[in-house]
């Protein structure tokens, strides 16, 4: 029989910050599924801030969007898969979907941990994070080390391994609630409220001895802060320019630090370094079972709420990694 689903539309490109009225709530049914065809019920999605610059031009209007998720297969005709498999997928923004099984990833988790943390910690925000430090930021113990957005679901895995590897760790974030977090959870050295005051100001005080490398999640006044305290043959990260996806960002104006520092920046994306997959999933799995990397997750129920959750994430309201919860 088929399965009643609902899924999220974009509906108008978004203009500065993204708004209710950009999104629709769309109530589809899924057939069964064909020869070769597997349905899978959504059980988890993600909300990330790379969607924003896609919703521009790259996604398109009027049908369902994309995002990541973790399913259940309820009904397979596909010897590749199973009715029960937990499989990844980037079908996220709606209940239920059919497929012929390309893009299905399965799923072993560990039962000594909860499904959630395979949608950050041990997902695409955990292993940006692993490998946007050790093999883009060519991290080395001791090191002092930046990173912004420190308390989000990227930014928050960055600096907890820093400090496995022994650096100094100075993370930004957008509140007291989640200054307290770093600190006192997180374990970082110095947590910064950039909406306390002048991120260089306090960027500049809380690093002593500069910045080896600094990993960007922001841009603008972030990343005008970061250059002008880089230490010779410096590293910068770039993961995300999120000041920028909403409004014009604070201009960077320390660049010439890039030349006479011989700072080395550069911009990646997760298939950069899939050689680290295997390590990444068993450290990041030791970790977390040993408590060496916490997280926070901010739970929003039904696919009705993805566009809340989304705007809530642009706007900084979240704790750690924003989810939306499909179903059990």
């Amino acid at each position: 029989m088929p399965y009643a689903s609902r899924e999220i539309h974009l509906v108008a490109r978004p203009e500065g910050m993204p708004r209710p009225g950009d999104f629709r709530l769309v109530e589809r049914e899924v057939a069964d599924p064909g020869e070769g065809e597997v349905v899978v019920r959504n059980l988890l999605m993600s909300v990330d801030p790379y969607m924003r610059p896609r919703l521009a031009e790259a996604q398109a209007l009027n049908v369902a969007m994309d995002g990541g998720a973790i399913g259940r297969v309820v009904a397979s005709r596909n010897p590749a898969f199973a009715e029960g498999d937990i499989v990844r997928n980037g079908h996220g923004f709606r209940d239920y979907f059919a497929s012929d099984g390309r893009g299905l990833q399965k799923l072993a988790p560990d039962p000594a941990l909860p499904l959630s943390v395979y949608m950050h910690a041990l997902g695409g925000t955990g292993f940006t994070a692993y490998g946007g430090l050790l093999e883009i930021g060519k991290l080395k113990d001791g090191e002092q080390v930046f990173v912004s957005t420190a308390a989000g679901a990227v930014g928050s895995v960055v600096a907890q391994i820093a400090k496995i590897n022994g650096c100094y760790v100075v993370g930004s974030t957008g509140s007291d609630d989640k200054v307290r977090w770093l600190t006192d959870e997180a374990g970082i050295d110095v947590a910064i409220n950039y909406k306390a005051g002048p991120i260089g100001k306090a960027v500049q005080a809380a690093t002593p001895k500069g910045i080896d490398v600094y990993f960007d999640n922001v841009g603008g006044d972030h990343l005008d802060a970061a250059l002008r305290r880089m230490n010779t043959l410096g590293r910068i990260a770039v993961c995300g320019m999120i000041a920028g996806y909403n409004g014009q960002p604070a201009p960077v104006t320390g660049l010439s630090a890039i030349i006479y520092s011989r700072v080395n920046i550069r911009g990646f994306v997760g298939t950069d370094f899939m050689h680290l997959y295997d390590q990444f999933r068993s450290d990041m799995t030791d970790w977390l079972k040993s408590g060496r990397v916490k997280y926070q997750e901010t739970v929003l129920e039904g696919v009705d709420n993805a566009p809340a959750a989304f705007i809530g994430l642009m706007k900084g309201e979240n704790a750690g990694k924003m989810l939306v919860r499909l179903a059990d």
